[in-house]
C-alpha cells in the first residue's frame, strides 16, 4: 500500500509540518465546517468568505455542474444552499490531509441531517468531499471544493447514464 493510501473504511492521518502554517491552517478547517453548518440552514455567505477572490477557483457540488471564477462560484454555491433548510452538521470524517508552506487539501466524508429540495422531514446525507487551499497575502483561502453523494461503492454499471 502507498503511503498516504488506506483501505477502504480505515481513516488515516498524514503528517503535517509544525508551527504556524499548520495553526492557521488548523484554525481555516474550522471555519470551513462552521460554512458547511450555515450552508445546511440555507447560507452560503460562510463559504463564499472561505474563497480566493482570483478567478482560478472551481467548485463542484452535488447538483451537478462545475464553477470556474468567482461568479460561478458563488451562482452555485447560492443554488446549493436554496435546496437546503433546518439543516445541522452530524460529523467529519478526515480520510487524508496534508499541509504544505503554500498548498493544503483535505478529503473527509461530511455527515448531516438536512431538508433538502421540498422534503417535509429530514434526511441523513453523507457527501465525500476534497478541497484544495492556498496561501495567499491575507491567509488560507479555499481554491478548490467537490463534493459528491458518493460515499459508498458503487457497480461498474452505476458510471453509465
Amino acid at each position: 500500500m502507498l503511503p498516504g493510501h488506506s483501505r477502504p473504511g480505515r481513516l488515516i492521518r498524514v503528517s503535517r509540518r509544525e508551527g504556524a502554517v499548520v495553526a492557521d491552517f488548523d484554525e481555516l478547517v474550522t471555519r470551513a465546517r462552521d460554512a458547511l453548518d450555515q450552508m445546511v440552514k440555507g447560507n452560503p455567505e460562510g463559504y463564499k468568505a472561505l474563497y480566493s477572490r482570483k478567478q482560478d477557483i472551481t467548485l463542484g457540488n452535488p447538483f451537478g455542474g462545475f464553477g470556474r471564477g468567482v461568479e460561478q462560484v458563488y451562482e452555485q454555491l447560492e443554488r446549493a444552499a436554496s435546496y437546503f433548510r433546518d439543516g445541522e452538521t452530524v460529523g467529519f470524517e478526515t480520510v487524508t490531509q496534508a499541509v504544505g508552506d503554500d498548498l493544503a487539501y483535505t478529503v473527509e466524508i461530511e455527515r448531516t441531517r438536512i431538508k433538502v429540495g421540498g422534503q417535509d422531514e429530514t434526511s441523513d446525507v453523507a457527501v465525500r468531499v476534497t478541497c484544495v487551499y492556498r496561501r495567499e497575502d491575507d491567509g488560507w483561502k479555499l481554491v478548490h471544493r467537490h463534493a459528491d453523494p458518493r460515499v459508498e461503492r458503487q457497480t461498474a454499471e452505476s458510471v453509465v447514464q
